[in-house]
Parts: structure tokens; sequence; C-alpha cells
């Protein structure tokens, strides 16, 4: 495995009890953080699941020997574009399973990406496995959509090949692992759309069922009405996406005719396809 300048805080001692996690807010969501960030590059969206480079782990030889009768605990992914304004946050969370994610940090290398730090910390839901990223080109954090796409397909890909039982947790099962889930989401009952105004911009959210090339998709319908997409946070876990942007018109929050635009635009796009759409 190539070298890699990566510090890694309590990997192989006693795990530190986590400090930046950040917060929850109540009913369970992650408080947002508002920052001033890049907006996310909006044009050339043509990411499909299929056209997705997704780095292969570089063994099979590191895959853990869990137990079948194992309670197995949900998988998270957290892409944080708000924390650092330096580097991308990418937080990998599987109970207390996940080792040191060496061949994970250079899959993201093959990304042609930077792991500038890493570390890990332990609180009650497990062990935290952060990593600071920014693209290799420009020392810069990452803000096309396709490249944060790829990043978590390429975690999550490479954590199905080393935690297999993980594979019938996540809706990539069906596409990368050896087990699909066994509950299907139903996309109409698992949305929630809000929107919530700022000073200067608006917050967007939303769950729903997760699948490959959401990520590029969700962007692309919001650019796609003229609104603009700056940073945010997307979230897997397991079964489910959460993703939240800072969008605004203009320079202002969203109006309310806008909003409604906007929301009935994603749930359209997001919605279960009916017998008749398929038809056409």
């Amino acid at each position: 495995m190539a070298e890699m300048a990566v510090t890694v805080v309590a990997a192989n001692s006693t795990l530190r009890t986590c400090s930046g996690v950040s917060p929850t807010a109540p009913g369970g969501r992650r408080a947002a953080v508002l920052g001033r960030w890049r907006p996310l590059a909006p044009a050339n969206l043509r990411l499909s699941s299929p056209a997705v480079r997704v780095p292969r782990a570089t063994s099979a030889a590191a895959v853990e020997d869990w137990s079948n009768t194992d309670i197995v605990p949900i998988p998270k992914v957290i892409i944080d574009q708000d924390s650092d304004p330096d580097a991308t946050i990418v937080e990998i969370t599987l109970g207390d399973r996940l080792g040191e994610l060496l061949d994970t940090m250079n899959a993201l290398k093959n990304l042609g990406l930077n792991v500038v730090k890493a570390s890990v910390c332990l609180d009650s839901t497990g062990k935290h496995n952060k990593f600071s990223i920014t693209k290799a080109s420009t020392g810069r954090k990452i803000d096309d959509p396709e490249l944060l796409e790829a990043i978590r397909l390429t975690i999550i890909n490479n954590m199905i090949v080393y935690h297999p039982e993980s594979s019938s947790q996540l809706a990539m099962g069906a596409t990368f692992g050896p087990e699909a889930p066994t509950e299907e989401v139903d996309v109409d009952i698992a949305t929630h759309i809000d929107i919530y105004d700022g000073p200067e911009r608006s917050l967007l959210v939303v769950e729903t069922a997760d699948r490959p090339g959401l990520l590029v998709d969700l962007v692309k319908i919001i650019s796609d009405i003229n609104i603009n997409v700056q940073s945010g946070e997307f979230d897997t876990e397991g079964l489910l996406a959460k993703a939240k942007f800072h969008v605004s018109y203009r320079g202002k929050p969203l109006m309310e005719a806008l909003k409604q635009v906007l929301s009935n635009s994603l749930r359209y796009f997001l919605r279960r396809p009916t017998t008749e759409d398929a038809s056409f």
C-alpha cells in the first residue's frame, strides 16, 4: 500500500471521547451550522450510478468475520461541508466494528484526494472515524457534487467489502453487496422536505430513500430552477439519505412561491414511479 501522510489520533490506543461530532437537534436530527463556503458547482451534472468510478478495496484478506447472529448496527456515512472551511469532513460509523480504514483512505487517494487528517473517537453510538480530505490538485475542499458522490459510494463499497454484514443494512447493498436489504423503503412515506429561512439564505432539508447518484441528482434539480446551492451536509444512514443544503435565490432566502416550486420539484422526482408513469 502506498504511503500516506495521515495523522491517526487514538487509532491504536485508547479511544478518546467524541468532541467534534455535530450536535443532535430535537427529534434526533443533527443541528445545521451555517457557514460561508463556496457554492457547489451546478453545471455539467451527468452522474448516473453506472458511471461512478468506485475504487475497490486493495485486498479481501482484511474482511472481518462477524457472527451472523450479531445485531448489525446501522452504517452511517456523513459528508460534512460546513464544519471546516478548508477541508471536507467525512465521518464513518458502524457501531464498534470499524478499524483504521487504511484501505478506505487509500481508495480515496485513488480518487485524486488527500487525507490531511484522520481521527477516531468513541461515544455511546459507537466508534466514529473522521477524515479531513482535500482535492490533491488544489489542496482545497471538494465542491464538485459528482466527486462528493463518488467519495460516498467508494466509502460504502469498502465498508461492504470489509464488513459484508453491513450489506443488508444499506440501500447500496442491492448494488454493491452480497446481500440486498430485506426490507424495502416506501419512498412516499420516507420522503420529507423542509425549508427554513435564515438572514441571507434558506436551509433545505431532504430525507428520502437512498440510492446511487442521489446527491448529484438533488443538486441538479435545485440548480435547474435557478436556485444557488451552497455548502451543506449529506448523511447516509442505513437505507435512508438525509441532505442539508444552504440555498439562496439572487443572494436572498427563498420566497414562499419558490419554496413551493422547489418542494414540488423534489417530491415529483423522488416519489415512487407509478404504473402509469412506467407505461410511457
